[in-house]
């Protein structure tokens, strides 16, 4: 590979990887904020103009507090849960597209880290992998709390991977791939994929809810039955992952669902931005697209968080089973039927 490549992705990767941590620190004031806004209080207040460094407050506070080990004989998978729990919730940001591309020092630079054509599975792949950090960090806490916390966890996240991966199926069925590049490529202006699979969005935003363990699906942390759920034993800098990995997974999640639904970094009028304000211009408008959309993602998950109350267990495992496996698959009957007739329709010249 050119080395002017590998440098160009390095960065592209850097800034990726500072843009997430940046985004889920900062997600932290904001669920704050908005909550003290729900309940018609003030919130952070105190560091910084409108509490604006309460992030790096509590990130100071999480560094200087006394580390912690339990009495465990697993002290090296205690030290790996949060570190694995951290790594799956950046990688998943390598294969997402935050542009088109900008045309700089004479080329083209593709404003994505990998741009692999099997980039759905390589989400799904990730995803998968971020059970074992919540149930290594359970299991190795020696605390049967933290351990009864990771097993509501991974059963939930593996639940309704199902559903969210059904429900992708009609998705990649309409598109015909997995690359999100060339998703979003065929959103131009207005043609968003939720205008024609809504139910696949609506059943990929619940999932996306029991994915990131975040209300009404955070009986992984039912603080009345489970003290603090899986992070109970955790202090200091690994606790501190968990809760950023949980809020990085929030915002890869609002961009997923971004890319995939709502057209990326699609805006009407794209085209002629490009021809009149030219290429950087109109993809640097289209770079603020798509964070506003996910700032939007992210503001209906700490909406939801703070209206809605969390579910029972039994009520959990019986919308994810009976309600959206069964609807992902009926999704997905229909959507061959429509493809289907279409084709017949073509062949027979109507």
């Amino acid at each position: 590979m050119d080395s002017t490549i590998i440098i160009e992705k390095s960065v592209i990767i850097l800034v990726v990887f500072a843009i997430t941590m940046v985004m889920a620190m900062y997600s932290t004031l904001a669920e704050r904020k908005i909550a003290a806004w729900l309940q018609d209080r003030v919130g952070p207040n105190r560091a910084g103009k409108g509490g604006i460094l309460q992030p790096l407050a509590d990130g100071l506070k999480l560094f200087s507090k006394e580390e912690f080990e339990p009495d465990t004989p697993n002290r090296f998978l205690f030290f790996t849960g949060p570190a694995i729990a951290m790594s799956t919730a950046l990688m998943t940001s390598a294969v997402i597209p935050w542009g088109d591309k900008f045309h700089l020092f004479g080329r083209d630079i593709i404003l994505q880290a990998s741009n692999i054509d099997n980039a759905l599975l390589y989400i799904f792949a990730i995803l998968s992998i971020g059970v074992y950090g919540i149930m290594i960090g359970g299991w190795a806490s020696n605390n049967k709390f933290s351990l009864m916390g990771a097993v509501r966890a991974g059963s939930q996240m593996v639940s309704y991977e199902i559903a969210m991966g059904l429900s992708m199926i009609a998705l990649l069925m309409m598109t015909g791939t997995l690359s999100l590049r060339e998703i979003s490529l065929q959103q131009e202006g207005m043609q968003w994929n939720v205008f024609y699979q809504p139910l696949s969005f609506l059943i990929f935003l619940i999932c996306s809810f029991a994915e990131t363990n975040r209300t009404p699906f955070d009986l992984a942390e039912c603080e009345s039955e489970l003290i603090g759920g899986y992070h109970t034993e955790y202090s200091s800098m690994k606790m501190g992952f968990y809760l950023f990995a949980e809020y990085a997974s929030m915002f890869i999640s609002s961009t997923i669902l971004a890319v995939l639904f709502f057209g990326g970094y699609n805006y009407p009028g794209i085209s002629w931005a490009v021809e009149n304000w030219g290429v950087n211009i109109a993809n640097l408008i289209g770079i603020g697209v798509l964070f506003a959309k996910i700032c939007f993602f992210i503001f209906f998950y700490m909406w939801v968080r703070w209206t809605i109350p969390r579910f029972r267990y039994d009520q959990l495992m019986n919308l994810g089973w009976k309600i959206l496996i069964p609807l992902s698959i009926v999704n997905i009957m229909i959507t061959g039927i429509v493809i289907l007739r279409h084709e017949i329709a073509v062949f027979l010249g109507f």
